[in-house]
């Protein structure tokens, strides 16, 4: 059974949006927990429109599970990952004007600032993900720079609008995750996953993890957060 990583930073959204103290990210994880939740995801932006630092201290307290902090390779985030110590670093690809992450790291271009930062993260002692689309090229570039996963990006697969779309993008899905495995590389997926979509993926036994965060706080609005992250476990298993 895949592993659920629950994002909250969905929850920092609606926080923001007021400027105030409600809903909490810390009880948001808290629930995430008590409802069987593997692990807690949270992506600290350079521009803190979500999770703020406060926030990312705190649940690094009461994180007894898996905190998995999703950052830019940028040396003022890094800095703060390498005093907050979390379980695993995604480094995601980051751009101020878009409402979320669009696309996986390009670490065959941006190679050598890449293998800088996860050589920096791992002297930290902290094992460190890359966040790629799921295509061979860029899998072998993120074995090259000693990333300890892969999160295989899951947008294009969960946006198709026709079968054999979602076949083909399934196949490269199923093809890189073997490939991961082959290299020594841990596989998790993530981005635009819900309660349709998901569990065809479960097939693929080389993923070990699904992070998952929109889907889950959308569906806990209307049967809260517990059931919510449970329904999400129940269909993992």
């Amino acid at each position: 059974m895949a592993r659920l990583g629950v994002n909250i930073d969905h929850v920092a959204t609606l926080r923001q949006s007021r400027g105030g103290h409600e809903p909490d990210p810390i009880m948001a994880a808290s629930l995430a927990h008590l409802a069987g939740a593997d692990g807690i995801v949270v992506h600290l932006r350079e521009d803190r429109r979500h999770i703020q630092d406060r926030d990312l201290t705190i649940l690094r307290e009461i994180v007894q599970t898996h905190l998995n902090l999703e950052m830019a390779a940028e040396d003022s985030v890094a800095k703060i990952a390498l005093n907050i110590k979390p379980d695993l670093v995604t480094l995601v690809p980051e751009r101020r004007q878009e409402l979320t992450t669009e696309g996986g790291l390009d670490v065959i271009e941006h190679r050598d600032r890449i293998q800088a930062m996860v050589q920096l993260l791992h002297e930290g002692g902290i094992p460190v993900s890359l966040f790629i689309d799921p295509d061979v090229n860029q899998l072998r570039a993120a074995h090259k720079v000693q990333a300890d996963w892969v999160e295989l990006h899951t947008g294009r697969y969960a946006n198709t609008r026709r079968q054999q779309e979602e076949d083909a993008e399934f196949d490269a899905l199923v093809q890189t995750a073997k490939l991961a495995s082959k290299l020594g590389l841990h596989v998790s997926a993530g981005h635009g996953l819900n309660y349709r979509n998901t569990k065809r993926l479960t097939s693929i036994a080389e993923i070990e993890e699904f992070n998952i965060g929109h889907s889950i706080i959308a569906q806990a609005v209307f049967v809260g957060l517990e059931r919510a992250v449970r329904d999400m476990k129940h269909l993992l298993g």
